[in-house]
């Protein structure tokens, strides 16, 4: 049976959401071959067959399965070996508890920085009828107010350093546990918890923000790990976008200054 992922892309075939980098490292730690069907947000008609209209969508033969962490749990009960979550009900308990975190607010607040350091500079490239468009086309009112404030004022804009607190109390979560129960999230084994937050790391990296990290060593150690997992090059390194990191490089360092003032008056 083929396995096909449905995975959003954006300009310069930019494969940007973390939803669908966990599909990419699950199916990569399974060893499981797939064939990428990249899709532009105009081109949700590729997979209206499934039903939904977000991606990561994957169909295995004749089944499809949305939505990135029943993705993730279809693939590890289907293919089992080499298995994706703990053994031990307590181990897996741990690994809910951090996955459903990344749902209750990590991921949005990882937007917010990534949308107000980085990626409004490919917006303000534009003429000021585009971005006057692009503001208007979004139709949840909350949300275009968002990327306004954004657009026009980058880290500046209010919600921006909400997420900073977000990121400074998450990464001191995640500094405690692996230096009291780790080596890995969940505890003793590699599991969906790392697939999971894999990608929020990768994007404070891209943005030069690890200065986030200098009193983080066991974070660290992790993400040394991390990278040196046969996952990791499939999953990330073989379709990362150099000149798109490059501008959220450039940028991240640009900003790290200010960000340590907030993270200092928190």
């Amino acid at each position: 049976m083929t396995i096909t992922l449905y995975e959003l892309r954006g300009a310069d075939d930019r494969r940007f959401s973390p939803y669908c980098w966990r599909t990419r490292m699950a199916l990569a730690h399974k060893g499981l071959e797939a064939v990428y069907e990249p899709c532009c947000f105009g081109e949700k008609g590729k997979f209206a067959f499934s039903g939904h209209d977000r991606m990561p969508v994957l169909t295995d033969g004749a089944k499809t399965i949305p939505e990135s962490w029943d993705i993730a749990c279809y693939l590890d009960d289907a293919y089992p070996d080499p298995p994706m979550r703990p053994a031990t009900p307590y181990g897996r308990a741990r690994m809910r508890l951090w996955t459903k975190r990344l749902d209750e607010g990590l991921h949005f607040n990882t937007g917010v920085l990534s949308g107000s350091i980085a990626f409004r500079y490919q917006h303000l490239a534009r003429s000021a009828a585009e971005q006057k468009a692009y503001i208007e086309g979004i139709p949840d009112p909350a949300r275009r107010e968002r990327q306004r404030q954004q657009l026009e004022l980058g880290i500046e804009a209010p919600q921006f350093a909400t997420a900073v607190a977000a990121f400074e109390r998450f990464l001191a979560d995640m500094e405690r546990t692996l230096a009291e129960a780790g080596p890995w999230l969940a505890g003793d084994s590699y599991s969906l918890a790392e697939i999971g937050y894999t990608p929020y790391i990768i994007r404070l990296d891209e943005l030069s923000l690890w200065g986030w990290m200098d009193r983080r060593p066991h974070i660290v150690d992790w993400y040394e790990r991390i990278k040196a997992r046969p996952n990791f090059q499939p999953g990330y390194v073989d379709w990362r976008n150099d000149d798109y990191v490059a501008l959220m490089t450039e940028k991240g360092a640009e900003a790290w200054p200010r960000i340590r003032q907030m993270i200092a008056a928190l």
